[in-house]
């Protein structure tokens, strides 16, 4: 007779969160999961909601707080039954009654290699400032950013040319596999926390805005190309040529003369491709997406414009 599963209490509210669920639940009993609630889009029609929906189809009980005070009130009036709880991708920093109420405390899964990277993007921060690598740390919270001991780390190296989502996949993976592997050996005293290093500064990411897409073409041409890659979903690499609103996604670097004299002045490459001037190099936009249109070829873009 095989042995039971642990119980947990899941954390969680976004897509990281949803395939995280996914990829973790058979390896634990879920007593319960902890949310925000569902989003409405302008005419009241209820918005996917990954994790609740996984919740509602393996029957899951629910709990649905908008914030911390709603956390702590929900938690104190019924508290849970787990030893411990699991957050990836929740959205709310969660209070100390709330984390002291699991007797092992709450286990996050945090996509970097902490200290570095704390806060709520540092998927896209990695492949923003091209970082060569990156990973996993599984800590126990505290109520301070990402400043909890650390129970485990794993790096991998980021490849060129890769994009968020890809990045996020195979750190989702990653994470999976370290969770199902050290939460267990944490519950039974295998492994200890130990302090993050602190001869190591830490680093800080924010949560990205529609505005960080804006394009600065006075920015070199592969910290362009880099942000185009960073930031494909949200907030899109936005620019306007000729007075048409864009999002650029797909762009590589052009080895040819640039056009023009002014950063962001665009023309055309000895084969008919989209290419803009940057403030140092250019780029040949592979892709875009005009705004209410689907996505196309720069090069159909650009002949559309003539």
């Amino acid at each position: 007779m095989s042995a039971p599963k642990l119980s947990i209490v899941f954390f969680g509210t976004g897509p990281v969160s949803a395939a995280t669920l996914a990829g973790i639940h058979n390896s634990f009993h879920i007593e319960a999961i902890v949310t925000k609630p569902r989003m409405t889009a302008p005419g009241g029609k209820p918005l996917p909601h990954p994790v609740l929906d996984l919740a509602e189809q393996h029957g899951w009980p629910t709990t649905i707080v908008a914030g911390k005070a709603e956390l702590a009130a929900a938690v104190a009036t019924r508290p849970f039954q787990s030893r411990i709880g699991l957050v990836v991708d929740f959205g709310i920093i969660i209070p100390a009654p709330v984390i002291d109420s699991f007797p092992l405390g709450i286990l996050n899964s945090h996509f970097s290699l902490l200290p570095l990277l704390r806060g709520a993007d540092p998927i896209s921060t990695v492949i923003r400032d091209g970082l060569e690598q990156t990973g996993v740390s599984l800590m126990t919270i505290v109520p301070a950013l990402d400043e909890g001991p650390l129970l485990w780390q794993e790096h991998i190296n980021v490849p060129p040319s890769l994009t968020t989502p890809d990045l996020t996949d195979m750190l989702v993976a990653l994470s999976n596999k370290i969770v199902q592997e050290q939460l267990p050996r944490y519950y039974n005293g295998s492994i200890k926390p130990y302090s993050q290093d602190n001869t190591i500064a830490p680093t800080y990411t924010h949560k990205l805005k529609k505005s960080d897409g804006i394009i600065d073409w006075a920015l070199p041409a592969e910290q362009i190309e880099r942000q185009i890659r960073a930031f494909i979903g949200w907030p899109g690499s936005r620019t306007v040529f000729s007075d048409r609103d864009v999002i650029i996604t797909k762009a590589h670097l052009s080895t040819e003369a640039t056009p023009g004299q002014t950063a962001g002045d665009f023309d055309h490459t000895s084969s008919g491709e989209l290419t803009v001037r940057c403030g140092a190099g250019a780029l040949i936009i592979d892709a875009l997406k005009p705004s209410g249109k689907t996505e196309m070829p720069g090069k159909a873009f650009l002949s559309g414009l003539r």
